[in-house]
């Protein structure tokens, strides 16, 4: 973790919860379903797909190179931070929730799993890769060039 920019991390942690937020909240003002809390849980499920890929994205264009895992964990655990301030206090408990059945809920860790999984993924096809080709295309210009 010596090599993780918190500012950036912090950023793009905020991009991903503003994103989410909006899917979540949104999906209760187009009712689709008769269970408008599991609605909710899917499309934020579908929405979190794009929104982790462009929270990786905003972190890794600057040059960071942080393992996936774990700055898909620290991403992971700012949103539980911020779900447990804003959101389930916001949006949760005046429509009867608490912060229990809102962390205890499988589908919230689902999510989660999904979130760190996607950073991790853009971290391993786009970071990792681009490094392997860069030090390829080095060997082979010291190559050409000797």
């Amino acid at each position: 973790m010596k090599n993780l920019n918190l500012k950036h991390a912090i950023i793009s942690s905020l991009v991903v919860y503003a994103l989410g937020i909006l899917a979540f909240v949104g999906s209760y003002f187009v009712p689709i379903m008769e269970d408008s809390d599991l609605q909710a849980n899917i499309v934020l499920m579908a929405a979190i797909i794009p929104a982790a890929y462009i929270g990786a994205y905003l972190y890794y264009h600057r040059g960071n190179s942080t393992h996936g895992f774990v700055l898909g964990s620290v991403l992971f655990s700012s949103a539980i931070v911020l779900d447990a301030v804003i959101t389930v206090p916001v949006f949760i408990i005046p429509n009867g929730g608490n912060h229990l059945a809102f962390f205890g809920d499988p589908g919230f860790w689902l999510i989660g799993f999904v979130y760190v999984a996607v950073v991790a993924t853009y971290w391993k096809l786009k970071v990792v890769k681009q490094v392997r080709y860069s030090n390829e295309c080095n060997d082979s210009t010291k190559r050409l060039l000797e």
